[in-house]
């Protein structure tokens, strides 16, 4: 199976992991209508371990919304253990033990990544406040926080937060994958030490840009966000 059997609401690193009914249904072989009934019978057994979640969606894009189940993974592991064991049933079993397994632990590793992260913007923004050849704080903190985001991943802060459909209050740095966050606390650290050498922002900005991007992300900006 290749098909991505669990999922998040969003890019955002703290999301809790998800199937649906709908892909239960699909992959273990059994009808949505026997699947969605299911859940509605054991209901409270499934809601000992959370709210039971859904979303209402047009199937196929027609027709009245359906409700569409949301299960977590003790949810899901547990629905699937009220259907027969078949040899479709047991290998989606496995399947989606594997993709939940895989999606908590790239979530960790970013959240790993990010709270290392926050250390060294710490210490960009403390290296700013110290440098004595740095002037108006709060602007040269904002211009490094463009050049940080440019020269580690190619794009600005804006384009991120289009692409990944983040709110304006949210920061874009949840939203980032492992690899992205790497390069942005690489870039960092290049930047904070350069600033500790007593380079001036001009100068810091024309050794980083004759380094080129740590990271090229490919974004996808949303057509409403382009018009």
């Amino acid at each position: 199976m290749k098909s991505n059997v669990v999922f998040t609401e969003t890019l955002n690193l703290h999301d809790e992991p998800y199937t649906t009914a709908e892909m239960i249904a699909e992959y273990a072989g059994v009808s949505k209508h026997a699947v969605n009934q299911l859940v509605r019978q054991y209901k409270n057994d499934l809601e000992e371990y959370g709210i039971l979640a859904f979303e209402m969606r047009k199937l196929s894009g027609r027709g009245r919304p359906k409700k569409i189940y949301q299960l977590n993974e003790e949810q899901a592991t547990l629905l699937i253990t009220y259907l027969d064991n078949t040899p479709q049933v047991r290998a989606f079993k496995k399947e989606l033990v594997r993709q939940f397994y895989a999606m908590k632990t790239e979530l960790l590793q970013r959240q790993l990544v990010r709270t290392t992260g926050k250390a060294g913007r710490r210490e960009m923004t403390d290296a700013i406040k110290e440098s004595p050849v740095l002037s108006d704080k709060w602007y040269v903190y904002s211009n490094f926080t463009k050049l940080l985001y440019k020269t580690a991943l190619g794009y600005d802060v804006s384009k991120l937060r289009e692409a990944r459909g983040v709110d304006k209050k949210a920061t874009p740095l949840d939203f980032l994958n492992k690899t992205e966050l790497d390069a942005l606390n690489k870039r960092q650290n290049q930047i904070t030490t350069l600033i500790d050498l007593g380079m001036d922002y001009q100068t810091i900005k024309d050794v980083l840009s004759n380094q080129g991007v740590i990271y090229q992300t490919t974004l996808k900006i949303p057509e409403k966000a382009r018009n």
